[in-house]
């Protein structure tokens, strides 16, 4: 009989989130501001920074590319653990092989080596798509663990929580890089040097807390060994099969859409809509995360109380009221810092819901169909909605970059009101898509196995 994760060692298992969230921020929400600066910004020039094929730049092919790459190696290494036979373990072994050459790779992307342009764009390219490579490796097991360090939903969940409340300190303390840049500014830095600093030191943190569930969590006393009789192929195609979960992963893909637009854009909000200093939107972020921390605790209580889906649902609906209102920063009479404080409230609610229900959800789901068919696959269905999350954020990486520049050169006002209005759509959709989720099936058929 397996044994209960202790709480302590739920924390150790968490903060390996808080390790990867921190590892993945710069390239997945500064890597534009990084290439691309908005005007006042002066870090030096690496590539070239108007648009270059098909009206898309540099740095959006890059970041498109890459996170397609990811997508796709989402079910493959989704399937290699779920079959893996390392002597650390299924999860705890691919983690423990990652861990280092990820926290390397987290920094690597902004250490250009040339004044060439193209040599530059080579390395651009090269090195984050090997930083996706190995995010995949550490991130793929480490949420298909949660499945099986978890007991029963309300375990998954109370997980879930954890890890959603370090994944928001990772997140955090990532969106002070604009202001630890400007503290070595103005300790005499120049402003490349000076960023480029703050990601090393991020990649460094990052590694040591990535490393805590490694040392501290013996696989085979706290999991379940568990059967899996499908091929690669057919396991990720019998994953799709399950028509909930491909309503889950539908809406998800809708939802990393909307939000990479934001995530991207927001220094750019801040600076360009509202006309405050970058240092602003390191403040915005920072409240944002910090009030949605107030909201763990209800959204985990009223999750257990009214169910996961409506919860999610009202989160789509209060971030398209928040989409609609960002479109219209800068022409509201109110101050400019109130109106990047209403962005920060209206966002930490579904933020906080988000960060929790999902995971648990694809947890549930996971459980369910393993007790249904015997073969338990968890990486497989947390690999395959990750490969929809990214394909979202592909597909938002390589558009919003071109969106933000419409009809110019330059970062312009015009193109971040659109790019808000379509987030704004797309979480609409989102919302009317969870309609179709059938959770009451699947909570039956673990309650069923329960009793």
């Amino acid at each position: 009989m397996v044994e209960r994760l202790p709480t302590w060692k739920k924390w150790m298992y968490a903060l390996g989130q808080l390790g990867w969230s921190l590892a993945s921020f710069a390239i997945g929400n500064a890597l534009v501001y990084f290439f691309m600066p908005p005007e006042g910004v002066t870090i030096q020039q690496f590539i070239p920074r108007g648009t270059v094929f098909l009206g898309l730049t540099v740095v959006g092919l890059a970041l498109g590319v890459s996170r397609l790459f990811d997508a796709i190696t989402d079910p493959l290494v989704a399937t290699m653990s779920d079959r893996s036979k390392l002597k650390l373990g299924k999860r705890r072994g691919f983690l423990a092989i990652s861990v280092l050459p990820f926290a390397i790779f987290s920094f690597l992307p902004f250490l250009p080596p040339s004044n060439n342009y193209t040599l530059n764009t080579i390395w651009l390219f090269s090195t984050v798509i090997i930083f996706y490579w190995l995010m995949t490796m550490y991130v793929t097991p480490f949420f298909a663990w949660m499945s099986e360090l978890g007991h029963d939903p309300n375990e998954r969940l109370t997980l879930s929580t954890m890890i959603s409340i370090t994944w928001a300190i990772g997140y955090v303390l990532g969106t002070q890089i604009y202001l630890f840049q400007s503290i070595l500014e103005n300790a005499g830095f120049e402003s490349t040097k000076a960023f480029q600093i703050v990601v090393i030191i991020y990649g460094i943190i990052s590694f040591i807390f990535m490393l805590l569930p490694v040392l501290f969590i013996d696989e085979k006393k706290y999991c379940e060994e568990r059967t899996l009789n499908e091929g690669g192929l057919e396991s990720v195609i019998n994953a799709f099969k399950e028509k909930n979960f491909r309503i889950f992963v539908l809406q998800d893909l809708l939802y990393w859409f909307g939000l990479t637009g934001i995530s991207l854009g927001l220094v750019y909000y801040v600076v360009i809509l509202l006309g405050l200093p970058k240092e602003q939107a390191s403040q915005v972020q920072l409240i944002m995360f910090l009030l949605s921390f107030i909201f763990y605790v209800p959204v985990n209580f009223i999750a257990k109380k009214t169910g996961k889906k409506k919860l999610l649902m009202s989160g789509f609906i209060i971030f398209a009221i928040n989409f609609v209102f960002l479109a219209f920063l800068g022409k509201v009479p109110l101050s400019p810092y109130i109106q990047s404080y209403i962005v920060a409230i209206l966002s930490a609610i579904p933020l906080a819901i988000f960060g929790i229900l999902p995971n648990a959800m694809i947890a549930d789901i996971a459980e369910a169909h393993g007790r249904e068919t015997g073969n338990y696959k968890a990486a497989v269905f947390f690999g395959a909605r990750t490969f929809m999350q990214k394909l979202g954020q592909t597909i938002a990486g390589l558009i919003f970059p071109s969106i933000f520049i419409w009809g110019s050169d330059q970062v312009n006002a015009t193109g971040l009101r659109v790019s808000a209005i379509i987030s704004m759509i797309f979480m609409i959709l989102g919302f009317i898509l969870l309609i179709l989720y059938n959770e009451k099936k699947i909570l039956k058929i673990l309650n069923a196995e329960s009793i």
